[in-house]
């Protein structure tokens, strides 16, 4: 009110609107002002079996959420889930858009894991897998499936999906008669789980790796978003799913 800020040589007043272009002074003095998007957090965590991805559970099982660090403000979104009996990778962050992106099957982003079976897969068993499966909610395959070692009756393999759908990995080997014993997520996108993050711990994504995954994002959306923002904050479910029923993805 007094006169004393300027923009590009005029006076200020309430309400104006500034960018990186503009020229704001104060006192007669230029003012370096920072623009920029916040740049989310983003988690990766090595979840053991035995651990549930719901803050609320009515059987008082262990959560993942006990073991994040806290927040500030906002709160922790999982990208996307695995099951009780399950375990490896899993992402968390406190920006709605990039989870949204992430799990959203429209973008197909890919889901690595490595699966051990009770049984052999036949070379007409892998290339059905790969051809696709008709499961009770649509045809669903691989992108990629190879071997991975194993012996006796325990098998490895090595499988990417590029969609999310509850319980995916499991119903599609069970389709061709094989029954998966261990299921382990070891990637995400492009994050890797490192074998030096032992299970039950989690990480921060360096800032490189954090604009990695900015880039999935559609230019427009490349904002900080509060938790739980968007289309799909809440209700969509991922592969592998709690217990095979719908969670929101929005805790509660």
């Amino acid at each position: 009110m007094a006169g004393r800020v300027s923009v590009n040589g005029l006076p200020a007043h309430v309400g104006q609107r500034v960018g990186p272009e503009d020229k704001i002074r104060a006192n007669g003095k230029l003012v370096q002002l920072k623009f920029g998007l916040r740049a989310p957090r983003v988690l990766v965590y090595h979840k053991p079996e035995g651990e549930i991805v719901s803050k609320d559970d009515p059987e008082g099982r262990p959560s993942v959420f006990a073991k994040l660090p806290r927040l500030k403000s906002g709160r922790w979104i999982s990208i996307g889930r695995l099951d009780f009996n399950s375990c490896g990778l899993l992402l968390f962050t406190n920006d709605g858009n990039l989870a949204n992106r992430m799990m959203h099957p429209r973008y197909e982003i890919e889901r690595e894991y490595a699966v051990r079976v009770l049984g052999e897969a036949t070379p007409e068993m892998l290339e059905r897998l790969r051809k696709g499966v008709e499961l009770e909610d649509g045809l669903a395959n691989f992108s990629l499936i190879v071997e991975a070692g194993g012996e006796g009756s325990n098998r490895w393999y090595r499988v990417v999906l590029s969609e999310g759908r509850n319980r995916e990995v499991r119903r599609m080997f069970e389709a061709v008669g094989l029954m998966v014993s261990r299921l382990m997520r070891v990637r995400y996108g492009p994050v890797h789980l490192s074998p030096r993050l032992k299970r039950g711990q989690c990480r921060d994504l360096e800032p490189g790796e954090v604009q990695e995954l900015l880039k999935l994002l559609p230019p427009e959306q490349k904002t900080h978003a509060p938790a739980g923002f968007g289309p799909f904050a809440e209700g969509y479910v991922d592969e592998d799913d709690v217990g095979g029923s719908r969670i929101d993805l929005a805790e509660k």
